[in-house]
């Protein structure tokens, strides 16, 4: 019985600090200014083509070992793996077809897919660890809350 009250305290608690880290981020950028290039960010991906398809999340980073930023993204990213959250890195050069299948022209690129796939949160560049963390907690959410 005290498992499943701790366990909503914690959602709840999660639930909160991801609507605070998000109304933080869009003060914060409301008046950026939008950047010319453009860089492809693939909107499915096939999850058989990475590890722990079976999760109902996946967070991959696309990455090259030559990138520090990638690096340290990495670093963050690999934090969330979990049972409910398999966790990968794509280095270009070691997994080049992948690169290439879905597009990937600059890196850092992390995504978020969920069950089926589809693309759901991805963050081009670096990434803070409270975005990256927030963003996945905002999604897992209602699934938790079920």
């Amino acid at each position: 019985m005290m498992g499943c009250v701790e366990r909503l305290l914690i959602a709840v608690v999660l639930g909160v600090l991801a609507a605070l880290v998000a109304v933080l981020v869009a003060r914060r950028t409301s008046g950026a200014p939008s950047t010319s290039g453009s860089h492809t960010v693939p909107a499915q991906l096939r999850r058989s083509d990475f590890d722990g398809a079976a999760a109902p999340w996946l967070v991959v980073v696309f990455a090259s070992e030559t990138c520090d930023a990638c690096a340290a993204v990495w670093a963050k990213a690999e934090l969330l793996a979990a049972d409910e959250v398999a966790v990968q890195r794509v280095e270009a050069g070691a997994e080049k077809a992948l690169h290439d299948r879905y597009g990937i022209d600059a890196v850092p690129l992390t995504v978020v897919a969920d069950s089926d796939g589809v693309v759901v949160a991805s963050f081009l560049g670096p990434v803070s660890a409270t975005d990256l963390w927030a963003a996945v907690a905002r999604l897992r959410a209602p699934a938790e809350e079920a």
